[in-house]
């Protein structure tokens, strides 16, 4: 079964008197939403974060209320399979589930952004999410349902993790994973996994390049863990 959200209709048909907006400001701010926008919604229990949605449509009803339709967005651990540890603490899977909710459930904007874009980022801010699943509420499917993966543990990257990269066979790996720390990854200047390094490509490889991790597996960025603004 789809989850509920508290205090939604699931009409998504207009009624006599509805008029189509082209946009909504939030009250009590200056922000203003318009369709395809990201928003933070209320959720029912205070002490749970924000629900976040794609706004499909705006309008408002005879009386002048406003609603809004939207998509939700479903953190990994509303999933059916729930959270695993390749999730980022900014991922979100966009869902097939749709509603009509108050405007005035709506507490601010955010970006839900391609997962190569980012990985891109500077610095992570509280607006920021990512999405590089989509979700079937009812089903517990994914797409796609097949990512690449990395490392000795064969996970798919988690833009939260630092990973090193083998100068030999170019794949990617956990510091744990090889038997390092974090601390200990981030000093080195090039780096060789066990196999390569047994296969004696040591020399070879270690004259390409002086940085052996300048880039993630999602394509030229840096793998220092993500810094969050406070």
């Amino acid at each position: 079964m789809a989850k509920t959200r508290p205090g939604v209709s699931t009409s998504s048909k207009s009624g006599p008197g509805r008029k189509e907006l082209d946009s909504y400001i939030i009250r009590g701010t200056n922000k203003v939403v318009r369709a395809g926008d990201c928003v933070l919604m209320r959720p029912s229990d205070a002490g749970k974060p924000p629900y976040v949605a794609r706004v499909e449509k705006i309008e408002s009803d005879a009386r002048k209320n406003v609603k809004v339709h939207v998509r939700w967005y479903y953190r990994p651990e509303e999933s059916l399979g729930g959270r695993r540890q390749f999730h980022g603490a900014k991922e979100l899977f966009l869902s097939d589930h749709c509603d009509v909710q108050s405007a005035h459930t709506i507490e601010g904007k955010c970006i839900v952004h391609t997962f190569k874009n980012y990985t891109k980022l500077e610095n992570v801010g509280a607006e920021d999410y990512y999405c590089r699943f989509e979700y079937k509420a009812a089903t517990g499917a994914f797409t796609p349902d097949r990512v690449a993966v990395y490392c000795k543990c064969e996970m798919p990257y988690n833009p939260d993790d630092l990973m090193v990269q083998c100068e030999g066979c170019k794949d990617w790996y956990h510091p744990v994973c090889v038997g390092t720390t974090i601390e200990e990854a981030k000093k080195l200047d090039h780096f060789m996994c066990s196999e390569c390094d047994a296969a004696g490509g040591g020399d070879e490889y270690g004259k390409r390049s002086q940085n052996g991790f300048a880039s993630s597996p999602t394509d030229d960025v840096k793998v220092e863990p993500k810094r969050r603004k406070r």
